[in-house]
């Protein structure tokens, strides 16, 4: 039986949402490397390490796998063996808004129809009586965000969930979402997207500011752009990264010269700052006001490197100047 770490919380980061609810700095996402391939031993250890190092916050979705619901599963069992004494120190959240199951009441989309059915599918996998929060996970053009908001109103007043997240949003949808929620009292306080040195698309579609005007949170997941931020990319693509050998992919993404030419810049940076580039990419995040840092993991080496970087100087703003410098060479 586990027994959790009674230093805990001695050397814990927490960042406070705007309505008083603490995440740590460092959140642990489980959307890849925990379903049904994965090795549920070493799953379980990632989990449970990450919980005595202060992290209070699982991220999961309904169609985290790859086979849907396989992460669920497999946190839901880790929850039953080891966790369960510890719920009420836990923030775990789920989503829904990909597909599912066959037909069309399990496709993508926001309808009341399809969120319920789904979140009641996620709470008997994992073994929940509610999550903390559940997110909006994809919209489509097909469902009005009123139907949507008016939903995850119910959601919270069954007690199926404590708070409302949307994801993948862009600025306006956040706008329309944020006074669709207020219409029904939703009580939502996040936003969940991609977001890193690589990739500033919440901040040029209007996501982050409207964020901050609308006095909501942010936690940003892919911090170290599927592995790019890293410093295995110092001297180019390598040959054991998912991306080798895939050019078409790279070239959607951006992976170029010029890119790999900004990785190893930074790459030195980092070196002259005593830490790993994934380390100063997770402090570049925490410094643009993040509440949180979503950090997906292969091993609990992978684990430990990424939680260091809260040990580490924050980056002063001579620094964060030189990242932009750098980003535009």
């Amino acid at each position: 039986m586990f027994t959790a770490d009674e230093k805990r919380y001695e050397n814990a980061q927490f960042n406070y949402l705007p309505n008083g609810l603490a995440l740590p700095k460092i959140s642990l996402g489980l959307w890849q490397n925990f379903g049904d391939r994965a090795d549920f031993d070493e799953i379980r250890d990632i989990v449970l390490t990450a919980f005595d190092r202060g992290i209070t916050h699982f991220d999961l979705a309904n169609n985290y796998g790859p086979a849907p619901g396989a992460a669920e599963r497999n946190f839901g069992k880790i929850l039953a063996q080891d966790l369960k004494p510890y719920r009420d120190e836990l923030i775990i959240s789920t989503k829904a808004g990909y597909e599912m199951w066959d037909g069309p009441y399990g496709g993508r989309g926001g309808t009341r129809k399809y969120l319920i059915a789904s979140l009641n599918q996620s709470l008997e996998r994992m073994g929940l009586d509610y999550v903390d929060i559940f997110y909006h996970h994809c919209r489509t053009p097909e469902t009005p965000l009123e139907e949507t908001a008016l939903c995850c109103a119910d959601i919270v007043r069954q007690g199926k969930a404590l708070y409302i997240g949307m994801s993948n949003y862009d600025g306006k949808s956040m706008h329309r979402m944020y006074h669709r929620c207020d219409d029904f009292d939703v009580p939502y306080i996040i936003n969940q997207n991609r977001y890193s040195i690589l990739d500033r698309t919440i901040e040029e579609n209007g996501l982050k500011k409207q964020s901050r005007k609308k006095n909501k949170g942010i936690i940003a997941f892919s911090p170290l752009a599927q592995g790019r931020l890293s410093d295995k990319f110092k001297n180019g693509i390598p040959e054991d990264s998912r991306l080798f050998g895939r050019e078409d992919y790279c070239k959607s993404i951006g992976l170029d010269e010029r890119q790999l030419a900004q990785i190893s810049a930074l790459c030195d940076m980092a070196r002259e700052r005593g830490e790993t580039l994934s380390q100063m990419a997770i402090g570049w995040l925490l410094a643009q006001g993040v509440t949180s840092v979503l950090i997906g993991v292969r091993s609990k080496a992978q684990l430990l490197e990424n939680l260091a970087a809260l040990e580490k100087t924050p980056l002063t703003e001579d620094e964060l100047d030189r990242i932009e410098k750098i980003m535009k060479d």
